[in-house]
């Protein structure tokens, strides 16, 4: 999204003002919006649609200090306020732009290495590498995925009697436990508590959001081929 069109919609709808808009007019959880509509958790829309696949992003807390975090969420709302407006849900174009800006930025400045990298550490990352695979095509078809030194992206199709929101909880809860025990921390969450999610459109975008997700390692220089980063389906795959 050109830097200018995002100032222009900044200007247009101040960051107070489309947060109190959020929270107004997007429907809270219900078992049924978690299954398929447009609900909330905070102020962060999500999709859902009911036999459709994801691509999601959790983070580790603490990985975006408290003005980025503003800054951001600034620029977020300035492309969701002509939904918001409107009290609708976003267009396919919409959501597109909105999965361009988060990689643009937020993957961007995660791969710098800010915060805590627990998911550095070959044995932190093997675990929540395995927690993904745990209930694979048993919950949820998993296409694609990577564990970051700081967050984590899938790609999947929640099976039914199992919603995103169910599977998220279940990932980051188990990891998180696991993870907590083993480094010994106490005292503070080790995910940041909201997820991102993209509601994938058609075979096109799915194959789009895996090439994106095995390709995470090789944009952050951390290795030369997506096979080669031992924390991902791609790696997996050859094994």
């Amino acid at each position: 999204m050109p830097a200018l069109h995002i100032i222009a919609r900044l200007h247009a709808f101040p960051e107070h003002h489309i947060i109190a808009s959020v929270k107004s007019t997007v429907q809270k959880s219900s078992e049924s919006t978690l299954r398929a509509g447009f609900h909330s958790r905070g102020v962060l829309p999500h999709i859902k649609k009911e036999g459709a696949s994801y691509f999601v992003t959790f983070r580790l807390a603490g990985t975006l200090p408290k003005e980025v975090l503003i800054r951001f969420k600034a620029e977020r709302q300035a492309i969701l306020a002509d939904a918001l407006a409107g009290r609708r849900p976003l267009t396919w174009q919409e959501q597109e732009e909105l999965f361009r800006w988060y990689s643009a930025r937020v993957d961007k400045y995660l791969d710098a290495g800010h915060g805590d990298c627990w998911l550095a550490s070959p044995e932190i990352a093997s675990l929540a590498a395995n927690t993904l695979q745990h209930h694979a095509n048993k919950r949820f078809i998993l296409h694609a995925w990577v564990v970051m030194p700081n967050y984590v992206h899938a790609v999947l199709r929640p099976l039914p009697d199992w919603t995103l929101t169910k599977i998220l909880k279940s990932w980051k809860g188990f990891s998180a436990r696991e993870i907590n025990r083993k480094l010994k921390l106490t005292g503070k969450p080790l995910w940041q508590t909201e997820s991102y999610d993209h509601l994938i459109r058609d075979e096109e975008d799915l194959q789009r959001s895996c090439h994106y997700t095995i390709n995470n390692p090789v944009h952050a220089r951390l290795c030369k081929q997506p096979e080669d980063w031992k924390w991902s389906s791609a790696y997996r795959a050859t094994q």
